[in-house]
């Protein structure tokens, strides 16, 4: 199996300037432990990190000192994580049939899960991890009064591994340019193209590093992990 990493990693809502990815979790960068994982999952065989080349120096230190033993490859991204995610499926190898995304801040993801999604991506054309919602969520106007309350038992948090026919999903992103559509994961593409996804259970811990309560509630997870 192919994995992208998009791992830009603006630092924005976390307060701090540069790529977040760079920010330590017990001693070592966040993205340390999204390589770690992907190091342990038995079907992936190749990465491919995608970044800014500023980053690239820092990214080849740190799969240095993990040990990083599998296939991989720095690709230069670009302005939106859309467009990283386009440059790294053109950096594929010509071999890719199947490629998994993984967005480099969700650095719980364990190599389980990894695996999981790689063999679904086997029955199934696209897919991606996501959980089932638990609270009730609302629908908001402009001046944030509720409009609606939609049916929770028909609503999921997505997360990341998401997966994909790499031609398809090429067809897709070629289709978004053409036509101008932006949109937050490549799940939503498939979704303009009329195809389906598949949702498979992901982790509850599998949270995504977006603030600094997430950055501590993450060092809480790895701790009873490494212990």
């Amino acid at each position: 199996m192919h994995l992208l990493i998009p791992a830009a990693g603006s630092g924005k809502r976390m307060g701090v300037t540069g790529n977040k990815l760079l920010l330590e979790i017990l001693g070592m960068p966040i993205i340390s432990w999204t390589l770690k994982a992907a190091q342990k999952s038995v079907s992936i065989e190749w990465v491919g990190i995608i970044g800014q080349k500023c980053d690239f120096p820092r990214f080849e230190n740190i799969l240095l000192s993990i040990g990083f033993s599998k296939k991989w490859q720095l690709i230069e991204g670009g302005e939106t994580r859309q467009e990283s995610v386009y440059q790294g499926l053109k950096s594929l190898p010509n071999s890719a049939k199947l490629v998994l995304i993984h967005d480099g801040a969700r650095c719980l993801a364990t190599p389980s899960l990894f695996d999981q999604c790689s063999d679904s991506l086997l029955v199934y054309s696209a897919l991606i991890a996501a959980i089932a919602v638990k609270d009730t969520i609302k629908i908001v106007d402009a001046e944030r009064y509720i409009a609606d309350t939609p049916n929770r038992e028909q609503l999921w948090a997505a997360q990341t591994p998401q997966g994909f026919s790499v031609d398809l999903l090429k067809e897709c992103h070629a289709k978004a340019i053409a036509l101008g559509w932006e949109v937050t994961d490549d799940a939503a593409l498939f979704e303009r193209c009329q195809l389906p996804v598949k949702i498979i259970e992901g982790e509850e811990t599998n949270l995504k590093i977006t603030t600094p309560v997430d950055l501590a509630i993450a060092e809480y997870i790895l701790a009873q992990r490494i212990d």
